[in-house]
């Protein structure tokens, strides 16, 4: 019986060993990412991103070939790799506003502004800010902290002092529910007999007031996700519309070379001279937004473009085609000022009506920036 054990136990090794002795075969993995500092292409191929300061010329069209890039514009800037094919516009420091200078705006970096001495920046968003003068501490208050460029000066009543909304008040006024907000000493108090009620009520009104809020952000993170998913499958529609007509556009171009370009100068013609009637008109949109963004103070923005009309969905989907708040703006007014028949069709560059310019000074009005207002009636009324 040893003797067939000791045979049986040399097979299993020797089965073992021709096991370990036969190369594993292995199916190569495809990789479906492209290495760091590249991307992948519509048509599969990985090509590598712009470096800091170039924006896209033309893409990779073959695997080892590089994509070409060329430097941003002057007054342009991207501070990251990417392949955009634009640069993002630099920053511009406001004297009215309290800014100044404090880093030039590069190719591969934007501009550095900084509040003046005497202000802080007040954040409205992770991009956005004002520059607010710092507070002073009152005659009942102590400094905590001085104000910088960043943050604003942080007080704190002074000794025997408590506060109430936000008023420093002598302790010597102070009742009975307030005590604790005092440095004074007092009897210590005999325990009650009967439980405190107080604790169980306000953690139970607290963690109502929890779930409540917890729902109400589901409900909105859900609605929201639906909405997007919606534009989503309304702009796919869209894009495949276009193909379809720049298709049919570029086959009636081929088949009918002579009679598109006669047709093109005669509409380019037709607009010039529609221009040239129009008596009531004011410059290009794009100039027009850019002097209301630079009037109006940022957390207005919202306020003055809902009263024009822009409706809330609108509002939602520039801030998501956005990261910057001053391009999620620009996109908001661009949508007023493109609405209906305001704009003039069929010519060169977009003009405003007076019309509109109109409309805009009377809501500026309306929220109380006649400042603002004047200033646009200043510049851009006909004479």
């Amino acid at each position: 019986m040893d003797g067939i054990g000791n045979q049986a136990g040399c097979i299993v090794m020797l089965l073992l060993l021709l096991l370990r002795s036969i190369p594993v075969l292995t199916m190569p993995q495809e990789k479906d990412e492209c290495p760091p500092g590249e991307y992948k292409t519509d048509k599969g191929i990985c090509c590598n991103k712009c470096a800091r300061g170039f924006k896209l010329a033309d893409e990779c069209h073959f695997i080892g070939h590089k994509s070409n890039c060329v430097p941003c514009d002057a007054g342009q800037f991207l501070d990251e790799m990417s392949f955009s094919k634009n640069c993002r516009s630099c920053k511009r420091c406001k004297a009215k506003k309290h800014e100044h200078l404090v880093s030039a705006c590069k190719p591969e970096a934007d501009t550095i502004c900084q509040c003046d001495e005497g202000y802080f920046k007040y954040r409205i968003d992770t991009e956005a800010y004002d520059c607010l003068r710092c507070r002073t501490c009152k005659t009942d208050e102590i400094q905590k902290k001085p104000c910088t460029h960043e943050n604003d000066t942080v007080c704190e009543c002074r000794t025997n002092f408590f506060r109430v909304k936000n008023t420093c008040k002598p302790c010597s006024s102070c009742t009975p529910e307030c005590t604790q907000l005092c440095s004074t000493t007092g009897a210590t108090k005999a325990p009650h007999p009967y439980p405190d009620l107080t604790g169980i009520i306000i953690g139970t009104v607290v963690m109502v007031v929890v779930l409540l809020i917890l729902g109400i952000i589901i409900t909105h993170m859900a609605t929201k996700r639906f909405v997007k998913k919606k534009m989503r499958s309304q702009s796919l529609c869209l894009s495949e519309e276009s193909k379809e007509q720049s298709k049919d556009f570029l086959i009636n171009a081929k088949s009918h070379p002579e009679e598109m370009s006669v047709k093109t100068v005669v509409e380019n013609s037709l607009g010039e001279q529609e221009l040239c009637k129009l008596p009531d008109c004011v410059p290009m949109i794009p100039d027009l937004i850019y002097t209301v963004l630079d009037l109006v103070p940022v957390h207005q923005v919202k306020q003055l473009v809902r009263s024009l009309g822009v409706t809330d969905m609108e509002i939602e989907q520039a801030e998501m085609d956005h990261r910057f708040c001053r391009e999620a703006h620009y996109q908001m007014l661009r949508v007023w000022a493109q609405g209906g028949s305001r704009t003039i069709a069929g010519v060169k560059g977009e003009t405003v009506h007076q019309s509109l310019l109109d409309e805009l000074l009377d809501k500026l009005r309306q929220i109380h920036l006649n400042r603002a207002a004047e200033e646009l009636e200043a510049k851009y009324t006909i004479q």
